[in-house]
């Protein structure tokens, strides 16, 4: 039986400050590795969601993402309070781009490019409105959860997401290692220089009550991102499906019909690392790749409908078979493979009594 998550008062009054003190609203909320940025977080949308009809969540954490698997920036929206903080759950993003690791390290460039792009887009589709709809009903409001690197080129990189967004509330969370917090105040303004107000939260992070209860979703970062990848994978099947175990999952996907995509429909694309053209085919088997929509108006940030993994590729039939959750009618938009750094979890590649979990005699065809 899952812990009960205990709210702190002195969060539960921040968030209550914050979805009844002004109509316009954008929270940011940050602090160090393991503070509670994501219990926050959802606590924040659930309040939130007890007054507007919806609300918004961009997710900056690549790592270990709210709603999405590790490797995905995404922008969310969300009608249905979550009543239990303990259980983290998928969902289908309104926009998505796979930064494809998990880590902004490799390309912090890149990854500042998808935030700002999914801002404006929440901003274009829910900040644009009539004089008809003035009620702060018909306005949906955002949540920003950010990693836990905030120091060195995190440090950098989050000041810049703040400079560009500009929320109406930023909510720091501070842990009892002061060197590791961020700092006080609105660090990230240059002075003399005119901000649009913005209100700072500074809260304490909290681990246990005076009761011993939890305060925290606790997180081990490993093990978080393969469950979010075994969970992804098995929507491959029915709910309903008897599969209760990794190990029965793991059978299942090395037994499931992959789909069959012409290598002449695709491009392919490594991010974060050159490949020699003679194995840019054979680099992807048994690899996540992200199955993405280039579009004419911004080529380089293609739209990312979800994950697939490789099983196999038949260089004389020119064919590359992929297992993947993303239905049929929105498989057929796919024109680009994007590779990264993602990794199959070990536990779903461990299949005794199979040849390989990457051959298959069936085969869906894509077209």
């Amino acid at each position: 039986m899952a812990e009960e998550i205990i709210i702190p008062e002195e969060w539960s009054n921040a968030a209550d400050t914050i979805a009844y003190g002004s109509t316009t609203m954008v929270a940011l909320v940050c602090g160090p590795k393991n503070s509670g940025k994501t219990t926050f977080s959802r606590h924040l949308l659930n309040v939130l969601l007890q007054r507007y009809k919806k609300v918004a969540y961009l997710d900056t954490d690549v790592g270990q993402p709210e709603f999405t698997t590790p490797g995905l920036l995404s922008l969310t929206v969300l009608d249905k309070v979550t009543p239990d903080l303990t259980i983290p759950c998928l969902k289908t993003p309104e926009r998505c781009f796979f930064f494809g690791d998990t880590s902004s390290k490799r390309d912090p460039t890149t990854y500042m490019t998808y935030i700002f792009a999914l801002y404006d887009y929440y901003r274009k589709l829910y900040c644009q409105f009539s004089k008809s709809e003035s009620s702060d009903v018909a306005r949906v409001p955002l949540v920003i959860n950010t990693p836990g690197w905030v120091k060195g080129v995190g440090y950098d990189i989050l000041v810049d997401m703040l400079k560009y967004i500009s929320p109406t509330h930023v909510i720091k969370i501070c842990i009892s290692a002061a060197r590791k917090n961020l700092p006080a105040g609105t660090f990230w303004l240059t002075d003399g220089v005119d901000t649009p107000p913005v209100s700072v939260l500074e809260l304490n992070s909290a681990r246990r009550d005076s009761y011993n209860r939890s305060l925290l979703v606790q997180k081990d970062a490993r093990l978080f991102r393969d469950l979010r990848m075994i969970a992804y994978f098995r929507q491959c099947f029915p709910s309903n499906k008897n599969i209760t175990t990794i190990k029965e999952l793991a059978h299942a996907l090395a037994a499931h019909p992959p789909y069959e995509i012409s290598i002449s429909d695709i491009k392919i694309k490594h991010l974060h690392c050159q490949v020699p053209k003679s194995e840019t085919f054979y680099s992807l088997n048994a690899t996540i790749v992200g199955l993405a929509v280039s579009t004419e108006d911004c080529k380089d940030m293609p739209h990312c409908l979800g994950l697939g993994i490789v099983r196999g590729i038949d260089t004389f039939s020119h064919v590359l078979y992929v297992i993947t959750p993303v239905p049929l009618h929105n498989l057929e938009k796919v024109d680009l493979l994007l590779q990264g750094f993602l990794e199959i979890p070990s536990s779903l590649l461990q299949v005794q009594g199979c040849k390989s979990p990457y051959m298959s005699g069936d085969v869906l065809p894509v077209n």
